[in-house]
């Protein structure tokens, strides 16, 4: 009896309570269901890699100066031609000459936008001579972003980030990349020569010298690899993480059969590689944890801690494992990572998401 009877007084004691008696932990776990049976839902159309839009050259494209200058030189030969046979030898001749100052503006879209709008052909071809010489177009705000690669993790696929996707395109990034790897991959240092070859060809394919990833999970676990070992900070201006295990984590020990989970391990190779010196490393390193992620034990180990590396911490409060890549508050965070450089999220080791 008087076991009994000191049993309540023990589970009143903050430090011995079990963890499911947290309302907080309940909501959270809650949360992970119900985005893990969405996630099921949404798993197949991510298997195929993703359809890559041919980029625009620049100053050409939907809505673009050429565009409605080449539109309007149509709309004026067309004019021309439906001229009346009455008309004046005059009128026909200031047509004429309008349809081929209009064409002349096409050529050279991108100086007539900065010069104004040019009134003769001789302006127009004063601009084209400037631009020649190496005047250069000005980047647009659009072009303003660099790509962003889309990294996920262990089982999973791209459809992991249809939300992020979304809420990035929608404030303005318009290279938004992902990078399917093989379930069966057995080696994260094999993942990441992938990763170094998709963003070489990202990086010739829009005319960028750098990019931006996010990876979740495994994913940033394998571009950690390839910025820090493999010499990736060289494209690389931000990596984020979410719930990655920079540390190695010790959750699913009876999954350590896979090559990978085991590499995912505390004390493994990969993990101590990962320790070394990384003298110079030019990339900023953003990592979202959080208290309630139960993939990551202890929760610690999802924090990037290396004297070399520029890292900013992000706790996040709340939200597991799953919920990190879909969360809006962790995507408005991301955001403001890749807008700011970081600074918005305050100094290393101090930031926070509610």
């Amino acid at each position: 009896m008087k076991v009994l009877s000191f049993l309540p007084l023990l589970l009143r004691r903050p430090c011995l309570r079990p963890a499911w008696l947290s309302s907080t932990l309940v909501r959270a776990t809650a949360l992970e269901l119900v985005i893990l049976a969405g996630h099921v839902l949404i798993y197949p159309s991510g298997l195929t890699p993703e359809r890559r839009r041919p980029t625009p050259a620049p100053g050409t494209g939907t809505g673009s100066a050429a565009d409605r200058i080449t539109r309007s030189a149509d709309t004026a030969a067309t004019d021309t031609a439906d001229v009346d046979p009455g008309a004046t030898d005059s009128a026909a001749k200031d047509a004429a000459v309008t349809a081929s100052t209009e064409t002349d503006l096409a050529d050279t879209a991108g100086t007539a936008d900065r010069a104004g709008k040019a009134d003769t052909a001789d302006t127009a071809d004063r601009a084209g001579k400037a631009q020649t010489a190496g005047t250069t177009a000005l980047p647009t705000k659009e072009d303003d972003h660099p790509p962003v690669v889309l990294l996920h993790g262990f089982i999973d696929n791209r459809s992991v980030f249809v939300l992020l996707r979304r809420s990035l395109a929608r404030h303005g990034w318009r290279h938004l990349e992902s990078l399917n790897y093989s379930p069966l991959t057995c080696d994260i240092r094999t993942a990441a020569e992938l990763l170094d070859r998709h963003v070489e060809e990202i990086c010739a394919r829009t005319g960028h010298r750098e990019v931006d990833i996010v990876g979740h999970s495994l994913g940033g676990l394998i571009a950690r690899y390839y910025v820090q070992r493999l010499g990736g900070d060289r494209r690389v201006r931000t990596l984020v993480t979410l719930g990655t295990p920079h540390g190695g984590t010790a959750a699913a020990p009876l999954a350590g059969a896979h090559p990978i989970v085991r590499q995912m391990r505390s004390g493994s190779d990969l993990i101590e590689e990962l320790r070394h010196p990384a003298p110079g490393c030019r990339t900023r390193f953003v990592s979202f944890w959080s208290e309630l992620d139960r993939v990551m034990l202890p929760v610690e180990t999802a924090c990037v801690d290396h004297p070399d590396l520029d890292a900013v911490n992000v706790r996040v409060t709340g939200i597991g494992h799953l919920a990190l890549p879909v969360h809006p508050a962790v995507a408005s965070a991301i955001r403001q990572a890749l807008e700011s450089d970081g600074a918005a999220l305050g100094t290393p080791g101090a930031a926070s998401v509610a």
